[in-house]
């Protein structure tokens, strides 16, 4: 990893919790790399597990709120000229939402864990003027075992913390598995409650 992240993670590392909260809020570094630090600094006695997870997830929920209102205001031209800004191509933003279109509003949750997509699915949702209170609570809701689990890999690794990545992608198919299934298990209760309101 260069100086130059390892001095950033050391600034976020200064602030504490306020730290770890802007270093997902900014995402200049990938989320996994700020958690698995997080998870770093609570194996050191910096801070402590539960304040760093809240840390993770507010920033976090921030972040992508961010780009639920980029969406939401300003539309997919702006998305598509200033995309590149928040490392989001064209690609990124066709994918996510054909799987937005598609799968509706609980892709939002499952999208989280999935590569590519986990970021952009907060565009189509503010393009498509999604519910704030129902993105948020998606958001948050992914967001919570996101933190958890690399908060927890960084701190096992400890001074190893920057393999946390490696060390978790074996897991990865399975991880996306779950989602899915948890995704599949919302939108059959969906279609239960349709039916009984019909």
């Amino acid at each position: 990893m260069t100086n130059i992240i390892h001095q950033i993670l050391e600034f976020f590392a200064s602030l504490g919790y306020l730290g770890v909260a802007l270093g997902l809020m900014i995402e200049i570094i990938p989320s996994e790399i700020v958690l698995a630090y997080a998870g770093y600094l609570v194996a050191g006695g910096h801070i402590n597990f539960v304040g760093a997870v809240i840390a993770g997830v507010i920033g976090g929920t921030i972040a992508q709120l961010f780009l639920y209102w980029l969406g939401y205001y300003g539309g997919r031209p702006i998305i598509e000229k200033y995309g590149k800004y928040i490392l989001i191509n064209k690609h990124h933003l066709d994918l996510a939402e054909k799987w937005f279109s598609k799968y509706g509003v609980g892709v939002v949750f499952t999208a989280r864990f999935i590569p590519v997509v986990r970021h952009a699915i907060s565009i189509p949702a503010g393009l498509a003027k999604m519910p704030i209170s129902q993105f948020t609570f998606f958001t948050v809701v992914a967001i919570i075992p996101w933190s958890i689990l690399f908060i927890l890999i960084g701190e096992k690794l400890g001074k190893n913390w920057e393999t946390a990545k490696q060390v978790l992608a074996p897991y990865t198919p399975m991880i996306i598995v779950v989602a899915l299934a948890l995704f599949v298990v919302y939108f059959l209760i969906k279609k239960l409650i349709s039916k009984k309101r019909s």
